[in-house]
């Protein structure tokens, strides 16, 4: 993990003080997005945006909560992309990066939007977590990877986690 990645962990931890329940996912979705990214060979740069954009994907709920109400993943992607902004220009990374962490972040429940590999992955990540935490139905779990994973490391971890479900996957 580099240096960034890690201060960028410490600043989402602090943005969740007392929400370990929340900071857990983002660590989770982290853990198989990092994964993911090195399986699918990704470019250092790209890795280092899929990697930063699964620690923040989830940074607005806690001003979404404050400001509507409501956690829902519409306010998410309104909030969002502003908190992260906040945390990534204190890093002093390129504005591209900061550009790219924060529209996907602004989309991550918008899958019609997915437009490059990080973006693939973090939603391939953010899904196979939030199926387990969220203990979907087999109709959940079997629907959306149809029509939503697409890379071969994604595919995989899921048959893993489900093999009675995807015993046909890859």
């Amino acid at each position: 993990m580099d240096k960034i990645v890690a201060a960028v962990t410490i600043a989402m931890i602090q943005e969740n003080e007392g929400d370990p329940r929340r900071i857990e996912h983002s660590m989770k979705v982290f853990a198989y997005a990092q994964n993911l990214g090195v399986l699918e060979d990704l470019e250092p740069e790209k890795q280092q945006i899929l990697e930063i954009t699964a620690l923040l994907h989830d940074i607005g709920i806690h001003v979404s909560e404050q400001k509507y109400n409501s956690s829902a993943s519409n306010y998410q992607e309104i909030e969002g992309p502003l908190v992260a902004g906040e945390i990534l220009r204190k890093m002093q990374l390129p504005p591209h990066v900061v550009e790219r962490i924060c529209y996907i972040i602004s989309r991550h429940h918008t899958y019609s939007a997915i437009d490059g590999i990080d973006f693939q992955l973090l939603v391939e990540a953010d899904f196979l977590v939030n199926s387990v935490e969220d203990k979907m139905s087999e109709s959940q779990i079997t629907s959306f990877p149809q029509k939503y994973f697409k890379s071969k490391s994604g595919k995989y971890f899921l048959r893993m986690l489900f093999p009675d479900y995807f015993k046909d996957l890859i």
